[in-house]
């Protein structure tokens, strides 16, 4: 189906894996297509929990491949503009799923790379992944990916980074707050995986995709009248939800939520 990615569902848990090893699963214009198409394609199915962004090699994604950006250079404004929208479009399809979202970094992440873990909402890295912005190094820019990096790092941090286009290691990722956690290896990254993947299917969906939506609607907002209100709806709204009727009664009765699944 996919020249690019590889997709699979299994017991709520949706996986699309970057499968272009070969080019460090580096984006092009087919990567960045395909991986729009199958981000809508989880979002709109209900078999669906949660999603999991993996990657095959040794490579998490090494940004934008070469030979696309070569093609890049030769197009007009016009042109150019369209294409850098695509890629925008694909991040923005990630970070505002309704369904909560991991990146699995088992290796290397620069420049757009970086952008897609950042627009997940976990993300969890080895030791041995290196992280980096080189965009100025060939003359441009890590625009597209500025708003979620920079809402993950902070403008401090990414004032560094983006500035210097230096590597830094896992262990500074997690520093700065571009990943939640590292760990040794492989094996012990899909147990971390596995671990926060089960908690999340103890909670209610619906919940979720909400709590995801009052996250970007809080997020930096000064504490006025309006937000207050928002927030007072908000959690007025769902209090009489089926699915909070639900988990209201599983919690007094002692017993587990209709919507509880388990990943193994």
């Amino acid at each position: 189906m996919y020249q690019s990615i590889l997709t699979e569902v299994d017991r709520g848990v949706g996986i699309i894996t970057l499968n272009r090893q070969e080019r460090h699963n580096a984006f092009d214009d087919v990567l960045i297509h395909e991986l729009t198409e199958a981000l809508f394609a989880m979002d709109a199915d209900e078999a669906v929990r949660v999603l999991v962004i993996s990657s095959t090699g040794k490579s998490f994604s090494a940004g934008a491949d070469l030979n696309w950006m070569r093609r890049a250079a030769t197009y007009s404004a016009e042109e150019s503009v369209t294409d850098a929208r695509a890629l925008a479009e694909m991040l923005r399809a990630l970070a505002q799923m309704s369904k909560p979202t991991l990146a699995r970094v088992q290796g290397s992440a620069f420049g757009g790379g970086v952008g897609l873990v950042a627009a997940c909402d976990i993300a969890i890295a080895t030791f041995a992944a290196q992280f980096s912005f080189p965009e100025v190094k060939l003359g441009i820019i890590p625009s597209v990916i500025s708003p979620y990096v920079i809402g993950a790092i902070g403008e401090r941090h990414a004032r560094r980074y983006m500035l210097t286009a230096e590597r830094f290691a896992a262990a500074e990722a997690y520093r700065i707050g571009l990943v939640h956690e590292i760990v040794a290896d492989e094996e012990s990254l899909d147990e971390a995986i596995e671990e926060i993947v089960e908690s999340l299917l103890k909670n209610a969906p619906k919940a979720i995709a909400q709590c995801k939506e009052l996250i970007h609607a809080v997020a930096r907002k000064p504490v006025s009248e309006t937000l207050i209100e928002d927030t007072a709806r908000r959690i007025a709204s769902i209090r009489s939800s089926d699915e909070a009727k639900e988990g209201m009664s599983a919690f007094l009765e002692k017993r587990s939520p209709s919507w509880t699944l388990k990943s193994d």
